[in-house]
């Protein structure tokens, strides 16, 4: 029997998402420029709000929040995938491997909640508008937006503090691109149910909870808008929220689908090119799903070109 070892000073070995062929040098480029185009885009997204006074709502300081969080996500996993990729060197110590686990949880479960603030901040709008300064204040939209970050960071201590915690054998190799919770846990060489029981359990509390209070504003959001006499309210209302409704489908479908689905029904290949959806190619669609279905955001770009140019 192999020696186990802790995994202090160890270092994992990532297989990456690509190999060296043509085509997957080709994908690769469309990685890292999928990757620029994110941090332009939420970058420029978070200044407009911070820079034009119509945007100083809670709704649109919400989504500045949501591409803060799209920004740290693309650069926690991105950046070190390229250099092993490019170096033709592929490890990653124990330390890096635990900050990626807990960044991504923190930013991913963070994300979890703030898409279902952002969802009550929409029914509050559409459903009790004279009440909303009210309902929706500063400070009740300041005490969501760092429950967020709080519970993702809990979630991703908790995780990467357990992951990490168990003894690995002789095989350190990750059949994956980033260091992700579920792929190290395949290799620990240590009864693993009750940890994997629990990420299931997280699972639920940061992935079902919110999705259902998402689902029940926009099914209160849906009844009201279907009963607006104005036409011009119904389509304004109807545009704000497709956008939201876009960007929660594209985040929770796809991480469901890697997370709630059994074990027996996971596969390497399937799990990365679905982890490359919401790790890299979700926080770039974000910034332009709201930039063009949203007049205030084009209003706002207008008025700023203008200024500069």
């Amino acid at each position: 029997m192999e020696n186990a070892s802790d995994t202090t000073g160890i270092n994992f070995i990532l297989l990456g998402l690509f190999d060296y062929t043509q085509t997957h040098l080709f994908l690769f480029a469309m990685v890292l420029m999928a990757f620029l185009t994110s941090l332009m885009g939420n970058t420029f997204m978070i200044m407009l709000i911070q820079v034009d006074p119509q945007l100083h709502t809670p709704m649109y300081f919400l989504l500045s929040q949501l591409s803060l969080m799209d920004m740290m996500l693309v650069l926690t996993i991105v950046p070190k995938m390229a250099v092993n990729y490019l170096m033709h060197n592929r490890s990653i110590s124990s330390a890096g491997c635990g900050t990626q686990i807990f960044l991504f949880l923190t930013l991913g479960g963070g994300e979890c909640f703030l898409l279902a603030a952002m969802a009550y901040d929409r029914y509050v709008a559409v459903c009790h508008p004279l009440r909303y300064p009210i309902l929706m204040n500063q400070k009740l939209c300041l005490h969501m937006t760092a429950g967020s970050w709080l519970l993702g960071g809990v979630d991703g201590l908790m995780q990467a503090g357990a992951t990490l915690s168990f003894p690995y054998c002789h095989s350190r190799e990750v059949n994956h691109f980033f260091c992700e919770a579920p792929s190290l846990v395949h290799l620990a060489c240590a009864n693993t149910v009750i940890f994997e029981f629990f990420m299931y359990v997280c699972c639920v509390l940061m992935l079902l909870i919110p999705l259902s209070l998402i689902l029940a504003s926009y099914s209160l959001i849906l009844a009201a808008v279907l009963n607006m006499q104005s036409t011009a309210a119904r389509k304004k209302a109807f545009a704000t929220c497709s956008s939201h409704l876009a960007v929660v489908g594209l985040f929770y479908g796809t991480i469901m689908f890697v997370y709630m689905r059994p074990k027996s029904y996971h596969s390497g290949a399937n799990d990365k090119v679905v982890s490359a959806f919401y790790t890299i190619f979700t926080p770039v669609l974000n910034p332009l799903i709201y930039s063009v279905r949203n007049k205030d955001v084009k209003g706002a770009l207008r008025k700023w070109l203008v200024r500069h140019f």
